[in-house]
């Protein structure tokens, strides 16, 4: 039942009016209710779940109409703020999806109160205070005075305020005042608080160390001009005041604050010493952070401003003339990121002077980089000892000779790799700019191009203070942060260690990302080389008018490539395009972005491309001059032949490089996903058919830890452990007797890999499909295809097909229900040229319209397409495809400019609204009984096609035309529960994630979301997985039958490899063995700390081995995935490092003539000597690298 509430205070917020109503509705035992309240009106809505319950609350508190004469009085009336409320049934039928989500909180709940173990009770939460007053606010950091911690004011303000515990956040309200006319707020995640320490009464401060910097808020009313502009962009005559957000996102309390704000991340905050306990008692519930009573001095100390001032200067004196541009990066990272006060940076480069007389440039600069992972947060918890002078200085030290003596792989790393480039990085938030790196980068042309040149290159991404992407926020304006700071950075200079460093170009994904090429000027070849230089030596973009076409085709230079060729100018041809005029009238071109070659030029790119040794493409994407698109085999051609087509051509730049991009090597595993999966379910795919996909998959999942052989296959399938040799481990231990399950390490690795596939199922219901593939798509140069037919031949190292009959094809992203089709796969004669291409698909040039563009606008120049044979995902019906008109880019009439481009870039980042579409389609088109065909849906479809187009035709989409909707949301979107990794790998239940419903941030912000359960296909495929009990059954499994042994895993190997190696003598080994276990675990610490999220949560060593972080709740964000591909890579080099050196010894290119000696020093002190880490305890992976190198060298010496 809805009710309809009247006369309410239109200032009154949503949460306010919830919380009224609570103990009203407790009464008559309705304890879960949602209440809508518009912002700035006055009236609001509650629903109610039992009809039986509303009509008694109606029956007490409501009035009933009785026509012209008004309402009969209630029988007790309500009022808010002394002012009398209006209850009554409101015109409006409730909305079934908030009552189902009423259903689903209600019956969570009561499961939660019967699992739940009693803590704090929950009368003791509500009494429990979350709101305190203050009235002076700190900024500096904390540093010691001998032996006892203390806190250094860089910023003081004498002004009250509130501090407010939420959920997940501290909220801090600054109240106006003469010197700060507007009202602020602060906000600090509890996810970036590293301490929290709470003084006693004779200081009563809470200080707060944090990670990252507090997010900044003004509430400024908003200026007649914001008014006017507001109104004529909507077309109104008055402005909603709905959309006028309350909050401005600002940059830092004051302008003296803004000089500190990005490097001091410690906060201080005088209270009411009465308040003391009441904060400490907070750290009883269940996701607060934990707080140390703890009191401290305070320490005066020269000017923050000053410090960095004589540190800058420092770095361009002749003093440190000798000191490289890469440890100076360092040594000002170490400043502006907050690792060490700028004096205490200044006093270390005195004594790395003194230390280091003549040191090795690149191994002291790396030795610094490395430095960085061991220098503690001062706090609580740390001693002064761990922070002083001598122990900084005694870490770098060791670092350097380590590097010398190992000579450390990673500096070499770019010769290894010639595609790979050491990058140096900046990330830029709204209140400062962090460095990072280098780290290892694929090459673009510019790179390959300056390849001496690469520090002088500078990746930057633009980002929130938490290092993700900034986010749209209903509440709170943005535009200061993109219009003022952001653009400020763009449109001048990032200056390090004297370099000033200007904006250079993005590529297409990299505008995606936020991130985009700075560089500072360098003198190449006798002449000084800038960004305008640079950009114009790439080629002619005079003629383009379009600041977003501009800056898509100079961003074609800064594509990453695998490699380049060099391929002789009498090679390129142009070739005529392939086009037909439909009925309507519309230009269509079938060989958008596809051209061919003949063999021999296929051959000079195989013979660049190091995956082709395995495996011959016939078609790759590649860049070439102002190029870009595929190319496939046409074995016609004879002698060196590049055929390209002027669809390809985007500008003119003289180049004899072809780069690569990727290549058509094998077919791709298909994967369905969300937005797939309701399209097919729309055009009549049964159910059943995905829930039995599904359940394949999961069973897949469950028997791998079934037994050995299932375990080793799994783990090489997906490539788990695969530099480490684990997958033949496992089958090894298997076939001499032993069970990899009996040590917990690699029982934790299997169950964590397991683990994120089944999230991802459950999360993104991303499941497999057997008969199925993702290959690019090429065009059919022999006119045999007709139209409506393609023809697909692919291969890999161990079958053949040719794909004939029915089959579906589509495209990512798919909304429109016509992004899929149905299609006919033919063979074609033997004779035919398209014999000789395979793993991609091939589409007909005839007819009315190409195929490719009524695929979610799809093309030829690197598309990749979904192609289904499996019968039981057959649509019985089908769509017509969308054909979106295509709107001409931006035209501003002149030669774009560097600052066109900047502006595009803040306008992008400002207005990228496709995430936001995606999922409000994918919530309506749960929610709509037509599904996808819903108009909504359709408009939501185009829509989220203008918002792709966006990067190229500078139009943004209009989100005035966005659909309605409620904060109600099907439960397959909902997140799911945390899982653990310390000792072992844990589940927490749903109830610790989600919270109590009393215990809600306060600030003003958009109403929580509700979930309800979704009888669509998935939420049908997100409830057949229950995490709690296939967790607990694999675990089960892999833990049984228990182990008769009394002695380790790792002890049985050693006992068996010395029962077949008795004679031989390995101890001379042992030092090198040590030395070779020390580096692998300094670099396994290394990975463990650059890719933690949490200052003091790093990765663990389970998941560094497995080469996937697990995300926090549900599947990993895109963030966590890249950052899992990045820690892979650099682990797997880690252990192909180490391997090398067991076979090899410390000479790389000497023979494995001692290798069986070596291995067997390396498992006797993997096993033996047994070592704690300070901060990580026992690390154990090792043991297994060593094991299997091991047992491998034993095999070859008992066979021979």
């Amino acid at each position: 039942m809805e009710v309809f509430i009247r006369n309410i205070p239109s200032e009154a917020t949503e949460k306010q009016i919830k919380q009224y109503f609570r103990p009203i509705l407790a009464e008559i035992n309705v304890n879960i209710f949602h209440c809508h309240k518009p912002r700035n009106k006055n009236f609001a809505k509650i629903t109610i779940q039992d009809r039986q319950l509303g009509q008694h609350f109606l029956d007490i508190h409501g009035q009933v109409k009785l026509g012209p004469q008004g309402f009969k009085p209630a029988k007790q009336q309500l009022y808010h703020m002394r002012r009398p409320v209006y209850c009554s049934l409101s015109n409006n039928v409730a909305d079934e999806y908030v009552i189902k989500s009423l259903e689903r909180e209600s019956v969570e709940k009561a499961l939660v109160q019967q699992r739940r173990v009693p803590t704090v009770s929950g009368t003791a939460n509500k009494a429990l205070c979350r709101i305190f007053n203050f009235n002076i606010i700190d900024c500096g950091a904390l540093d010691y005075v001998e032996s006892d911690l203390a806190f250094v004011p860089y910023y003081r303000q004498v002004r009250t305020g509130r501090l407010t515990f939420g959920r997940r956040l501290v909220l801090v309200d600054l109240d106006a005042s003469r010197a700060a006319p507007l009202a602020q707020q602060m906000e600090i995640p509890y996810s970036s608080i590293v301490s929290l320490m709470v003084g006693r009464s004779t200081s009563p401060y809470v200080t707060f160390s944090l990670a990252e910097a507090p997010r900044f808020f003004e509430k400024k009313p908003l200026s007649e001009t914001d008014l006017i502009s507001c109104i004529n962009q909507l077309g109104l005559r008055a402005l909603p005041t709905s959309i006028a957000p309350k909050r401005h996102r600002s940059i830092a309390v004051d302008s003296a604050h803004r000089s500190v704000v990005a490097s001091c991340l410690c906060y201080r905050f005088l209270i009411h010493p009465a308040d003391i306990q009441q904060i400490l008692a907070l750290k009883r519930l269940p996701g607060y952070p934990d707080m140390v009573p703890w009191d401290m001095s305070t320490l005066e100390k020269t000017p923050f401003h000053t410090q960095m001032t004589q540190l800058n200067t420092a770095l361009n004196a002749n003093k440190y003339r000798t000191y490289s541009f890469e440890l100076k990066f360092q040594l000002q990272r170490l400043a502006l990121n907050g690792f060490l006060p700028p004096y205490k940076v200044l006093q270390l480069m005195k004594m790395m002077k003194e230390i280091f007389l003549d040191p090795k440039a690149l191994v002291l600069a790396e030795a610094m980089q490395k430095l960085f992972c061991y220098i503690p947060y001062p706090g609580a918890g740390t001693e002064a000892s761990e922070l002083s002078l001598h122990t900084l200085r005694d870490l770098l030290v060791k670092k350097y000779d380590k590097i010398l003596r190992e000579k450390d792989y990673s500096r070499n790393v770019t010769t290894q790799y010639e595609q790979i480039a050491m990058i140096y990085k900046a990330l830029v938030t709204p209140v400062g700019i962090y460095l990072s790196g280098p780290e290892p980068e694929m090459k673009n042309r510019v790179l390959r191009k300056y390849s001496a040149f690469t520090s002088y290159f500078l990746q930057v991404t633009f980002a929130d203070e938490d290092g993700e992407p900034m986010r749209y926020d209903r509440t709170s304006s943005l535009e200061d942060i993109y219009n003022e700071r952001f653009q400020k950075v763009l449109e001048g200079n990032i200056t390090i260690a004297g370099r000033p460093y200007e904006f250079l170009g993005f590529s297409h994904s990299s505008l995606r990302a936020q991130t985009c090429w700075f560089m500072a000027p360098f003198v190449w070849e006798g002449t000084l080389r800038y960004a305008r230089a640079v950009i114009k030596d790439l080629g002619d973009f005079s003629a383009i008018r379009s600041p977003a076409k501009c800056a898509a085709r100079i961003g074609q230079a800064f594509s990453q490539a695998f490699s380049s060729v060099k391929i002789p100018q009498h090679a390129f041809r142009c070739l005529p395009e392939v086009e037909s005029i439909d009925a309507q009238g519309i230009r269509r071109t079938f060989s958008d972005g596809v051209g061919t070659c003949s063999k021999a030029i296929l051959r000079m790119i195989w013979a660049a491309y190091a995956q082709s040794r395995t495996w011959k493409p016939t078609v790759c994407q590649i860049r070439y001059a102002g190029a870009k698109g595929m190319i496939s085999l046409d074995d016609r051609l004879e002698g060196e032949a590049l055929c390209l087509r002027p669809s390809m051509i985007k500008f003119e730049t003289i180049s004899d490089q072809i780069e690569i991009c990727g290549a058509g090597f094998k077919p791709l595993n298909l994967y369905l996903n969300r937005q797939l999966i309701k399209i097919l379910e729309d055009l009549g795919v049964p159910d059943q058919s995905f829930l039995n996909l599904q359940a394949e998959a999961v069973e897949q999942l469950r028997i791998t830890t079934e037994s050995p052989i299932n375990a080793g296959y799994y783990l090489q399938r997906n490539d788990v452990g695969k530099a480490a040799r684990l997958s033949w481990l496992v089958r090894k231990l298997d076939y001499i007797g032993m069970s990899f399950s009996d040590d917990g390490f690699l029982r934790d690795t299997l169950e964590l890999a397991v683990l994120i596939q089944l999230r991802k199922l459950k999360y993104k219901s991303r499941i497999y499909v057997d008969r199925g593939m993702t290959v690019y798509g090429i065009m059919d140069e022999t006119d045999y295809l007709r139209e409506g037919q393609i023809y697909c031949s692919v291969q890999n190292e161990k079958s053949a097909l040719v794909l004939t009959g029915a089959v579906v094809i589509s495209r990512s992203p798919a909304m429109h229900p016509g992004d899929v089709q149905c299609v006919t796969a033919v063979d074609v004669p033997l004779d035919s040229p398209l014999r000789s291409v395979h793993n991609c698909v091939v589409f007909s040039n005839q007819g009315d319209r190409d195929l490719p563009s009524q695929l979610s606008g799809g093309d030829l120049d690197g598309d990749l397409y979904h192609v289904i044979y499996d019968d039981a995902l057959m649509p019985t019906k089908w769509s017509i495809p969308a054909d979106y008109p295509t709107p001409p880019p931006i035209d501003i009439g002149r030669e774009v400019l560097r600052t066109d481009m900047t502006e595009f870039f803040i306008k992008f980042m400002e207005n990228d609204q496709l995430g936001r579409l995606s999922t409000l389609h994918q919530t309506l088109a749960d929610q709509k009984a037509q599904g996808v065909f819903d108009p909504d849906c359709i408009l939501l479809a185009e829509m989220c096609s203008t918002a792709v187009d966006f990067s190229k035709t500078g139009i943004p989409v209009d989100l005035t035309k966005m659909p309605k909707s409620s904060n109600v949301k099907p439960d397959f979107q909902a997140p799911g529960p945390r899982v653990l990794i310390e000792k072992s790998i844990t589940m927490e239940d749903i109830e610790d994630q989600e919270g109590n419903e009393d215990d809600e941030d306060v600030m003003e912000e958009a109403p929580a979301t509700r979930y309800y359960e979704s009888q669509k296909v998935l939420g049908r495929l997100y409830r057949a997985i229950d995490e709690h009990a296939f967790f607990e059954d694999i675990q089960r499994q892999s833990r049984s039958p228990i182990s008769s042994h009394r002695s380790s895993l790792a002890e049985q190997v050693w006992e068996y490899v010395r029962q077949r190696t008795a004679l031989i003598q390995y101890q001379h080994y042992l030092p090198f063995a040590r030395d070779t276990k020390d580096a692998y675990e300094d670099n396994m610490i290394d990975t463990m700390l650059e890719n933690s999220f949490h200052p003091t949560h790093f990765v663990s060593e389970v998941e560094v081995f497995a080469g996937e972080l697990l995300g926090k709740y549900g599947a990993p964000n895109k963030r966590q995935r890249e950052t899992s591909i990045s820690m892979k890579e650099k682990h797997d080099r880690d252990v192909a490092y180490t391997v090398q050196c067991i076979l090899h010894g410390e000479d790389e290119d000497a023979s494995t003539g001692e290798a069986l000696e070596r291995s067997l020093a390396c498992l006797d002190v993997a096993v033996h000597e047994v070592h704690t880490r300070k901060r990580f305890g026992r690390l154990v992976s090792f043991t297994w690298v060593a094991a299997a190198v091991c047992l491998k060298e034993v095999e070859k010496f008992v066979g021979s």
